[in-house]
């Protein structure tokens, strides 16, 4: 049984609306302590900037009882948790950032970057009762700074700032205002992970729960050190709207030579009066945001009027070949160096999943593990001929996969890690760790743990 250890806090004012919380001693410990360092850091969604969410350095997980649960923090988890320099930092919906140690769970120093929008001052939504930090943060090691993009209320109107704080002390080192020009902020919602190319950070914004309002869906580029926004915009076209980059919570995916791939949501256009709008797509920008190319079905003026969203990001292959799917359940195989534009597609998969097809993605070699919500779906991809082959199909779990110690682990709506045989996708183990707080939770692993998070809690079993 968990057993209550003493915190011992320390606070410090930082500026107005910004507090630090130093925090010493254990939080509650679970039946084992920490467990055996691997020097493994986890500081970008999925493990690592491609997003393949592979992890090859463990070789086993335990379930059978937790190595620590952490204090229920001050709001909802969307993110996944990182972990780095035996530190785990999550993020929640009452903009506050933590830092946890890794060996007990227990609350090393936290910091309330703002006041989080209350949920009734935004148009729509399903996030409540507040709105704050929302996407998986990152962590740029080298800089010792983690970095998050807080929803916030300043003057009383809904704001966003990229907030950059100190990994040791929590100590806030940047406060960059990142609301898109003539923007109506309360109808964006920042919900990717947050990456990183070419010394910038980068992100995306889309539209809240249902769409409300006039908002574009925007891919978003800001100096490590600061400095006014780079931005690409979808819908760009006078009288055009939506096109939200959001990916199931999913950071836009970064290949070898920097570039960035995102996914678009469903667009406005639907007349074939109106030329193509970005929309409902696979695109490739620069690190400095231009377009280089990009993917859109011909079914996209269908999908933009049924709100069948492209909402996963897109997985990046060994070999160059990208997979891409979404809310129409459809799988489609591109060429990396050649997406082909409207209907470039190499090859498809129809009904490969039961739900939507949303979020982050797990990669190993030639095998793509799929988000699908009524349960991971697993499928194989061929180079020569281009093809896609569905190997199986779970039903258990759902939220955004990784690879680890052997097995597939997704989490379940119910409250429940599990871990699939990444051959048959039968269920091999699973354990409860608390109903969770959004569609698209996502574990991580590093510091020998796996790291699962439910509605308010950090939860982390022994990995090595």
């Amino acid at each position: 049984m968990p057993t209550p250890q003493r915190l011992t806090c320390a606070v410090a004012l930082l500026a107005p609306v910004v507090m630090a919380v130093v925090c010493t001693g254990a939080a509650t410990a679970g039946a084992a302590t920490g467990g055996a360092a691997t020097g493994q850091n986890w500081t970008v969604y999925h493990g690592d900037p491609a997003g393949s969410g592979d992890v090859t350095s463990v070789h086993a997980v335990a379930t059978s009882a937790p190595v620590w649960k952490s204090p229920n923090l001050d709001g909802q988890l969307f993110g996944e948790p990182l972990v780095d320099s035996g530190r785990v930092f999550v993020a929640t919906e009452n903009d506050t950032v933590y830092a946890l140690s890794s060996a007990s769970g227990a609350v090393v120093w936290q910091t309330h970057v703002g006041t989080a929008v209350p949920a009734s001052e935004l148009p729509c939504g399903d996030i409540s009762p507040t709105v704050g930090i929302t996407g998986t943060p990152v962590i740029a090691a080298a800089r010792h700074e983690v970095f998050v993009v807080a929803d916030e209320l300043v003057s009383g109107q809904a704001s966003h700032s990229l907030v950059g704080l100190n990994t040791a002390n929590g100590h806030v080192e940047l406060n960059e205002p990142v609301n898109p020009p003539h923007s109506y902020a309360p109808a964006l919602l920042q919900r990717t992970g947050l990456t990183l190319s070419a010394g910038r950070v980068i992100f995306g914004l889309g539209g809240n729960s249902g769409d409300c309002a006039t908002y574009r869906g925007r891919v978003v580029a800001v100096p490590e050190t600061g400095g006014a926004p780079t931005m690409f915009t979808v819908d760009a076209a006078s009288g055009d709207s939506q096109g939200a980059i959001w990916m199931g919570g999913a950071a836009p995916s970064v290949d070898r030579a920097g570039n960035i791939w995102v996914a678009a949501g469903n667009g406005s256009v639907t007349s074939v009066t109106q030329p193509y709008d970005d929309s409902d797509s696979a695109l490739e920008l620069s690190p400095r945001l231009k377009l280089l190319q990009y993917f859109a079905p011909t079914t996209w003026r269908q999908n933009n009027a049924a709100d069948l969203d492209m909402s996963m990001a897109p997985a990046l292959l060994p070999d160059g070949l990208v997979v891409l799917a979404g809310k129409s359940r459809i799988v489609y195989l591109l060429d990396g160096s050649r997406l082909g534009g409207v209907g470039g597609q190499e090859s498809s998969l129809g009904d490969a999943c039961g739900d939507d097809i949303d979020g982050g993605s797990a990669v190993v070699g030639t095998t793509v593990y799929l988000p699908c919500r009524s349960g991971i779906v697993a499928v194989a991809v061929t180079a020569s001929p281009p093809g896609l082959r569905l190997l199986w199909s779970s039903g258990t779990g759902g939220g955004p996969p990784i690879v680890a110690g052997g097995l597939v682990w997704t989490i379940g709506q119910d409250g429940t890690l599990f871990g699939l045989d990444p051959a048959t996708g039968a269920l091999r183990r699973q354990a409860a760790i608390g109903a969770p707080a959004n569609h698209f939770p996502t574990p991580s692993v590093g510091d020998g743990l796996l790291l699962a998070p439910s509605a308010q809690q950090v939860v982390a079993f022994r990995a090595g």
